[in-house]
């Protein structure tokens, strides 16, 4: 089949680059633009964009696909189908019925489920047991389209949002293959999505990353979990300082402190109050440093963790 990808960052170039390796032909890809990223604020190409390139494949990064002569030019490619991952961008109506068989969006979630754009990462939010691949023919709706393939994945305590992914790649690639076979042999099937159960998996933001003690230990660890390493969560200290917090866990533990202020320190990791238990931080990042385990911090610093310190209960970053 003739296809035309759209996707963006490393999960997409991942299957981008399984589907450059199968039997079918990527004729075009679609990516967001280039972005300044990291400390030097350099321009930095999508990983999608890298991947394509190094195929040989024609890459396009418009800002918009409302254009007509951007619908003009996917017009030309005579695709059979586009494969949506993650691309960034909305589809119009226009742009979803050029390719002969339509667009096929892979979702990380069970849909209806979470709907929009951080579906990895809601659902170890709020705590989900399980979680998998849904390929999709795209309609106008936010994630609404009919189902064609579904994978399912498992979500444990110790899942991140890194190894989700890492998980779910294998998954999409399965039923991103599966989905163009039916659409090769004409035995696709479309099953509609249950009008129940349908959660919108926003956006992540800065300011959500920041950890509100006043929740409970259990809810903490979930967001650090899937955060990591997405929009890594953080923490102000009483003296000012911004931490970043990439690995812990929560304790069933009773205290009498106020949340977010520090009951101890030591090398099992330093244990925070919150509104219901506490939750032990196990890796950390001080300002301007690396990311390290805690008893590394408090070689150096075990001051700023004594009990008589603390965090700050503000969620505004």
């Amino acid at each position: 089949m003739r296809i035309i990808f759209a996707g963006t960052p490393e999960f997409s170039a991942s299957i981008l680059q399984a589907l450059i390796n199968s039997e079918h032909e990527v004729i075009a890809v679609y990516t967001q633009p280039d972005r300044r990223a990291g400390r030097g604020k350099k321009m930095l190409p999508p990983a999608v964009k890298v991947i394509a390139e190094q195929a040989g494949i024609k890459v396009h990064q418009p800002l918009s696909l409302s254009d007509e002569s951007e619908q003009h030019q996917l017009r030309e490619y005579e695709a059979d189908v586009m494969v949506v991952v993650a691309y960034g961008l909305l589809l119009p109506q226009a742009v979803l019925d050029i390719p002969r068989h339509g667009c096929l969006n892979i979702h990380a979630s069970l849909l209806p489920r979470w709907r929009g754009a951080a579906p990895i990462e809601r659902a170890i939010e709020a705590g989900d047991s399980e979680t998998g691949i849904t390929m999709m023919k795209m309609d106008a709706g936010l994630d609404t389209g009919d189902m064609m393939w579904v994978g399912k994945c498992d979500i444990s305590s110790a899942t991140t949002g890194d190894s989700l992914r890492e998980a779910l790649l294998p998954i999409a690639i399965n039923g991103m293959i599966t989905t163009l076979d039916t659409l090769l042999n004409a035995s696709a099937i479309y099953t509609p999505q249950p009008s129940d159960g349908a959660n919108y998996a926003s956006k992540l933001t800065k300011a959500e990353a920041n950890i509100d003690w006043q929740m409970s230990a259990v809810s903490i660890d979930r967001k650090v979990r899937a955060f990591n390493s997405s929009n890594v969560c953080f923490s102000t200290h009483c003296n000012g300082e911004r931490i970043k917090i990439w690995a812990g866990t929560h304790l069933e533990e009773m205290h009498n402190k106020a949340p977010g202020q520090i009951v101890r320190a030591d090398d099992n990791g330093i244990v925070v109050a919150c509104g219901s238990g506490v939750f032990a931080i196990q890796q950390l990042q001080m300002p301007g440093g690396k990311t390290l385990q805690c008893r590394d911090v408090l070689n150096s610093r075990r001051d700023w963790f004594a009990d008589h310190q603390y965090f700050v209960v503000d969620t505004q970053s």
